[in-house]
This record gives structure tokens, C-alpha cells and sequence, in this order.
């Protein structure tokens, strides 16, 4: 078959205008990449001075390691967090009970409707005024607890559209051997549902894991924060920038890295369904920031 119902193979001339307009995207992208190096050069942020800091032991002590250590901590706590808030709110969207899947429905729709700095910064205030915890300690709870219920709230969402998408006789099957609602949940729906569903939620982890960044409004320890730190201390902003992007870029391949290798140990150990290779229609486009 030459070509699908939602692509026609290009003729001769469909090609040489492909080649056409390929070619003066190259140029158009490598001149604006030549304007903005010798713009760079010519202000000296890419001499070599500029990256002679990072070559000290004593700037990764004080600034980088600070960074990576709070977004690492605020990153692990804040998924360990959503996955469990976010399995149960999911399962309870699911209740036969309708007391609990209103509950369920209204904490969702509230917190994934709330941007998640402005939760951080409630949260800091809120935690300061009634001190809850150590001042020390009150911009990683904030950074925890917004990150926790935005999150939470979305991943409940990937939980429920996981579970819907399994066949309808799985429930029925399990319905007709006896089973309850909460054993066909847990034994026979969750299982298969979380197999399929390992994809999304493996974006929505690096997510987390970016979204610690905005914590730097409550002053948050974190790698962003400390990159600008090092660019205002020895004048190298661009340099420092590109440093910690690399190494948030690191960080995030790791981790997809991680969660791949999880994926296809499970997927080797059952037979689920076919993963879900998207988020939810209902979902795109709900990435309420604070920025």
C-alpha cells in the first residue's frame, strides 16, 4: 500500500518543495544560532574564565551538590506521595459509593484546577503561621505539599482512564465468579490497569521532578535557585544556566531511563494490556503552572 488514509505520499514536486523548505529551515536555524553565539561572545560569557569555576570542588560543594540534594528530596517525596494519594483518589472515583466517589471527584477537579505555585506558597504561609514545621524545613514542605496534590489529583485521573480502558468482560468475569467490587479492583482491574498505564505515569514523574524549579519563589534550595546564585557570585549566568540544564537534562534521562527498564520488567513478568500511549483527552492541555 503506497500510502494510509491520513497521509498521501508526496509527488515529485510535493518533494522538491519538501527539500525546499527543509533546507531553508537549516539555514534560517543555523543563522539564528550564529547571532546568538557572537552575541554571547561578544558580551564574554563564553570565554573561557566564565567556566573556570565549575572546575572547583569548592563550587560544587557549596552551590551545585545544595541543589541537586533539594530537588532530589523534594522530587522522590512529592511521587512517592502522589502515586499513593493518587491511587486511592483514582479507586475512589471508581466507588460504587457515591458519598466517596463525589468526595473523590471534587479533591480532583480542585486541586488539578489550582496552579501549583500558588499551592506552595499557601502551604509555606499556611505552615509558617501555625508552625508546623522547623522555619529550616518550611519551603521543602511547601514545595512537597503542592507538588503532592497537584499531582495526586492528576494521576487519579490516568488511574480512572486506565481502569475504563480494560475490556468490560473483566469485570463482568469477575462479577460471575463471585468477586466483590473491591476484590475485582484490587485483584483483576489495578493490576492490568497500572501495567498499561506505566507510560504516563513515567512522564508525569519527570514532571514532578521539573516542577521542584518552582520552588524557588518560596526559597527553595534547588537546582534552578542555585544557578542563578552561582551567576549572580562570579558573573557567569549563562555559563551556570547551561550547567544546570545539563544536569537536570541528566537527571530526568536517568530517571525515564529507570522507569523504562521497570516497565519492561513488568510487562515481562505478565501480560497486560497494550499501554496507554498518551495522556487522557481530558487531561492535555491541563498543565496549570504558576509561571
Amino acid at each position: 500500500m503506497a500510502g494510509s488514509v491520513l497521509f498521501d505520499v508526496p509527488g515529485p514536486r510535493a518533494r522538491i518543495r519538501n527539500r525546499v523548505i527543509s533546507a531553508i529551515t537549516l539555514v534560517v536555524l543555523a543563522l539564528v544560532a550564529w547571532v546568538v553565539y557572537s552575541r554571547l561572545e561578544s558580551r564574554g560569557q563564553l570565554t573561557a574564565a566564565k567556566w573556570e569555576p565549575f572546575l572547583t570542588p569548592d563550587l560544587w560543594r557549596t552551590y551545585v551538590l545544595p541543589g541537586i540534594e533539594g530537588t532530589l528530596t523534594a522530587a522522590a517525596v512529592s511521587i512517592v506521595l502522589a502515586l499513593a494519594l493518587g491511587l486511592v483518589l483514582g479507586v475512589g472515583r471508581l466507588s460504587a459509593h457515591t458519598g466517596i466517589r463525589w468526595a473523590s471527584s471534587v479533591f480532583v477537579e480542585f486541586f488539578r484546577a489550582v496552579p501549583v505555585l500558588i499551592m506552595m506558597i499557601f502551604a509555606y504561609f499556611l505552615y509558617a503561621f501555625y508552625d508546623v514545621f522547623p522555619s529550616k524545613h518550611l519551603a521543602l514542605a511547601g514545595v512537597i505539599t503542592g507538588l503532592t496534590l497537584y499531582n495526586a489529583a492528576v494521576i487519579a485521573e490516568i488511574v480512572r482512564a486506565g481502569v475504563h480502558a480494560l475490556p468490560r468482560g473483566q469485570a463482568e468475569a469477575a462479577s460471575a465468579l463471585g468477586m466483590t467490587s473491591g476484590q475485582t479492583m484490587r485483584s483483576i482491574l489495578l493490576p492490568q490497569a497500572i501495567t498499561s498505564m506505566l507510560p504516563v505515569l513515567i512522564s508525569q514523574l519527570v514532571v514532578v521532578l521539573k516542577d521542584t524549579a518552582l520552588g524557588y519563589q518560596i526559597t527553595f534550595v534547588e537546582m534552578v535557585r542555585q544557578g542563578t546564585v552561582i551567576g549572580s557570585a562570579y558573573g557567569n549566568y549563562i555559563p551556570a544556566l547551561i550547567v544546570i540544564a545539563l544536569l537536570m537534562i541528566a537527571i530526568n534521562f536517568t530517571l525515564s531511563w529507570l522507569a523504562t527498564r521497570l516497565e519492561r520488567r513488568m510487562r515481562r513478568s505478565r501480560k497486560g494490556p497494550a499501554p496507554m500511549e498518551a495522556e487522557p483527552l481530558e487531561l492535555q492541555g491541563d498543565r496549570s503552572r504558576g509561571v
